[in-house]
């Protein structure tokens, strides 16, 4: 086992990287790569906690099920989750804005590759986190959606004319916006001071005949 430098579990029996099989990966890996990316947790095949206690926190960790932050020796680790909420939204984004004929199978390849440059050196070198944060992943997507509108139009496999000159600008006003502005009006006091200073609270007129 010693000369593997990576094991990626897609078998669903949980627990299959025994203590026993980690350590012996460790032995002659500076940085052993394990993906247990079998679901449900319970069929992983073994755990954050696993992964960085058998490898002296060495382990560049994956899994399919989310699992807790690690603490170790000091250390906290943050495992990462491998998951395609952080590929396709960007894809399809992509796909749709700029009215791709078909999805190209690089598309994954290019999202892939702007996922892991979006993983930063402190987050890799302090919290061993493999992926972009969840709270980041709308930022990551738009930037997905422009290396494939990019793609595309080299291609020739975008049917949207003329192509966007700006097309981070372009996406971004297409977008969906989940944040709403407030219907209610803000509603202010008289300021003290002003009360204090004997200045009158003016009367407003009724702003419709239903107040």
């Amino acid at each position: 086992m010693s000369k593997y430098s990576l094991f990626a579990g897609i078998s669903t029996v949980g627990g299959a990287f025994t203590p026993e099989i980690i350590r012996e990966m460790a032995k002659n890996n500076p940085r052993p790569i394990i993906f247990a990316l079998s679901n449900p947790t319970s069929k992983s095949e073994c755990t954050a906690e696993d992964a960085y206690n058998y490898t002296s926190g060495t382990a560049l960790f994956a899994s399919g099920s989310p699992f807790d932050d690690v603490e170790l020796n000091g250390k906290v680790y943050k495992p990462g989750q491998g998951n395609n909420s952080y590929i396709f939204p960007g894809v399809a984004l992509g796909a749709i804005l700029f009215k791709a004929k078909h999805i190209p199978d690089k598309a994954f390849l290019i999202a892939a590759r702007r996922v892991a440059a979006s993983v930063t050196e402190k987050s890799l070198n302090e919290y061993s986190r493999l992926y972009p944060r969840l709270e980041d992943i709308r930022e990551l997507s738009v930037k997905i959606a422009m290396d494939i509108g990019n793609h595309l139009y080299e291609n020739n496999l975008a049917t949207l004319h003329p192509e966007p000159e700006d097309k981070e600008m372009f996406i971004r006003q297409q977008i969906y916006n989940y944040e709403y502005e407030p219907s209610i009006t803000d509603v202010y006091d008289w300021p003290e001071q002003d009360a204090h200073l004997g200045y009158p609270v003016p009367e407003l007129p009724r702003m419709s005949d239903d107040e």
